[in-house]
């Protein structure tokens, strides 16, 4: 059973993730705290939990705050924050500060679900709609190789996933297709990028900046 500890100081918005949470058989929200205040004095209090759901912004606290004191005093303990904010410099502020994951709050039950069993898990999760933004901003950023590869936006998402190590499995659930949809994206990359393995593939994307 993977234990959450829900902190959102949106009364109605934390009950809804509460809901979601818990038609999950495999995930429990052990308790809730409505700032990041009232999280640290509950942890401090003994909440047993192996993953912190938290607003980005909450009033009293934010939420780099609390991770910065989670860090300090219960770094066992996973922060994955679950925000509105879908700018690129806040998910790079906070996972450069140590959190597990970063999510937009317009995701879907089943990425949501995901996620937390994914950090439950010991890995890093950011939700796909800001992996894309990330990846098509560092493309744009990047110089001019002369590559002259075009992906689609579903192959970028895929390619993406593949850098950071995800199996075919793990990119199907994520996405919410089928492994022979993703197997079929992956010959797709490798005949476009005239590589013959996944090792290749990657060194490629890095060195002609499909991704960073």
């Amino acid at each position: 059973m993977i234990k959450v500890f829900l902190a959102e100081d949106h009364n109605i918005v934390r009950n809804g993730i509460k809901s979601l949470i818990e038609k999950e058989n495999e995930i429990v929200v052990v308790d809730e705290a409505v700032n990041g205040i009232e999280a640290i004095q509950k942890l401090a209090n003994g909440v047993d939990a192996q993953i912190l759901l938290t607003d980005l912004n909450m009033n009293g606290l934010n939420g780099l705050g609390l991770l910065e004191e989670i860090k300090r005093n219960n770094p066992q303990l996973k922060v994955l924050f679950l925000s509105m904010v879908d700018n690129e410099q806040y998910l790079l502020e906070a996972m450069r500060a140590g959190a597990a994951g970063y999510l937009l709050k317009n995701i879907s039950r089943d990425e949501l679900l995901f996620a937390i069993k994914h950090v439950a898990a010991g890995s890093k999760y950011i939700c796909s709609e800001m992996s894309v933004k990330l990846l098509n901003k560092a493309a744009f950023s990047a110089p001019n190789t002369g590559s002259g590869i075009e992906l689609s936006r579903r192959e970028k998402e895929v390619l993406l996933l593949i850098a950071e190590g995800f199996t075919n499995n793990e990119i199907a659930e994520k996405l919410f297709t089928s492994r022979r949809t993703v197997e079929g994206h992956r010959q797709n990359l490798l005949e476009k990028t005239g590589t013959r393995n996944t090792a290749a593939l990657i060194r490629f994307a890095v060195q002609s900046g499909l991704v960073a």
